[in-house]
């Protein structure tokens, strides 16, 4: 499978990958077309147009799916007219811009319509939905398989190819397409098997690596597609910090570097074996820096399968925090030295091994701030003099904000479920003695809800990041708080 294939087959499902000349679009269309044969280039349709509108209905996709292989199909054909294409998918994008089209919903479809031509196309082409946060897939029971198989093969394989590439769509590509391969294999081998739970049974642990390596990947490249490289590293540094507080800033910075190399190097990468090589020579690496300073850290590392060893330590839950001396805070003069970006991170590392009931989505907002406030004063005539007139409001921002982190998430992580809420209400009790027991259930309920989805350690950062602004509010008594 070739990147050019990727790049034109999501242009083509509303446009124009770039401007290269009709016959370069048309030529590269149908050499791809032509060596992948119909099915396969229609099923990868499905994939790239799936995670693209990854909130697109599988009759949405269909449609779109069925205008992309027809126009391939009809323009690549033997003694087809030069200007088929260009014919065919112009009338694609127009099509694209009646308000009853059955294609995927987007709100920026208006403005791409407005434009004409190329222009039009470009616009519509870069559309996308946001990767979906919670995936929704619910692998059905091996009966259930094969009564969807057995109905209407063909449909069945569409089905799942359409959701699972919705809910793992940011897993790479090769990863993706190899796991749903694998999948559409093992059901229609074991369906017609004479020992059906026996054949799921074993392809199921023959396929048990590939399944980590989709899950997993699919979680550390939407965070990525959220946070980018230096976020990324960021991101990576606070979750060891809390896992194994007993590490030191050395010891973990680069491997928190090391880790954001990989996600960028493999989450958009086309060749087949980049991510399971990266990450498991990153498990290796990790756990030789680390194993020895925590004991869970230690068991995690002794499987043979290396995926394994590193969805383990993924999974892992904030330690308890340790005792440690203050933390030294950088200088207002070394926030604007070639080192700035090294101390805040440090300065949030330390707070956050020191914290480790306050997650990283709490923690992003703090580095946001830090590095916007940086970014603002460190570019001005007076840089000392602007950090030391503003660094004071941010101080004590954080503190607040920090606060009712702790509030919000101190004890989640140490009590069970039924237990938390137990607490909650007792707390909304005291606070709010005239509250009747109705209401404090509802308050009861929606806390609780906050934090089995926000106080964990690889909470969704989208999602969470607008949950805690409703919860926090404010982190100031005026209209320009630097935090919130």
């Amino acid at each position: 499978m070739k990147v050019v294939i990727v790049l034109l087959l999501a242009a083509v499902s509303l446009g124009h990958a770039e401007h290269r000349g009709r016959d370069y679009v048309r030529d590269k269309i149908c050499q791809e077309f032509n060596s992948m044969g119909k099915d396969n280039f229609r099923s990868l349709a499905i994939i790239l147009n799936s995670k693209k509108f990854s909130n697109a209905t599988f009759e949405e996709i269909s449609h779109l799916v069925k205008e992309v292989v027809s126009l391939a199909e009809t323009c690549c054909a033997k003694g087809a007219d030069p200007s088929c294409y260009e014919i065919g998918s112009s009338a694609l994008s127009a099509k694209s811009c009646d308000e009853n089209a059955p294609y995927p919903d987007h709100p920026g479809i208006a403005a791409c319509c407005t434009q004409q031509g190329l222009e039009r196309k470009l616009c519509l082409a870069a559309l996308h939905q946001p990767p979906k946060e919670f995936p929704t897939y619910v692998e059905p029971s091996n009966d259930e398989l094969c009564e969807a198989f057995k109905k209407d093969p063909q449909d069945f394989a569409d089905r799942f190819t359409h959701e699972y590439s919705s809910n793992y769509g940011q897993a790479p590509l090769p990863v993706l397409v190899g796991s749903i391969k694998s999948y559409l294999s093992m059901v229609g081998t074991c369906c017609i098997s004479p020992s059906p739970t026996v054949c799921f049974l074993k392809e199921r642990l023959e396929r048990k690596t590939l399944s980590i390596l989709t899950t997993m990947s699919n979680r550390i490249c939407s965070r990525y597609a959220v946070y980018g490289k230096e976020k990324s590293k960021f991101s990576t540094l606070i979750k060891f910090a809390q896992k194994i507080p007993s590490a030191s800033f050395e010891d973990i910075s680069p491997l928190a570097e090391d880790s954001a190399e990989v996600f960028s190097k493999c989450c958009n990468s086309m060749a087949e074996d980049c991510t399971q090589k990266e990450l498991s020579e990153l498990t290796t690496k990790i756990c030789t820096k680390l194993s020895s300073k925590n004991d869970k850290f230690s068991d995690c590392c002794k499987g043979k399968n290396l995926l394994e060893n590193y969805l383990c330590m993924y999974s892992l839950p904030p330690a308890k925090s340790p005792q440690l001396p203050e933390i030294q805070r950088p200088t207002d003069e070394q926030l604007c030295t070639a080192d700035e970006s090294r101390q805040s991170d440090r300065f949030i590392f330390e707070t956050a091994r020191r914290q480790t009931s306050i997650p990283e989505v709490f923690l992003s907002k703090v580095y946001d701030a830090a590095h916007k406030l940086a970014n603002g004063c460190c570019t001005s005539a007076d840089s000392v003099a602007c950090v030391s007139s503003k660094r004071p409001q941010l101080r004590g921002e954080i503190v607040k904000f920090l606060a009712k982190a702790n509030e919000l998430c101190g004890e989640y992580n140490d009590l069970t479920f039924l237990e938390f809420k137990r607490r909650l209400k007792e707390s909304f009790s005291k606070t709010m003695p005239d509250a009747t027991p109705a209401s404090l259930t509802e308050l009861v309920e929606q806390r609780a809800s906050f934090a089995s989805t926000c106080c964990i350690m690889n909470a969704p950062p989208m999602y969470c990041g607008v949950k805690i602004n409703t919860e926090v509010g404010h982190t100031c008594d005026h209209d320009s708080c630097m935090l919130i």
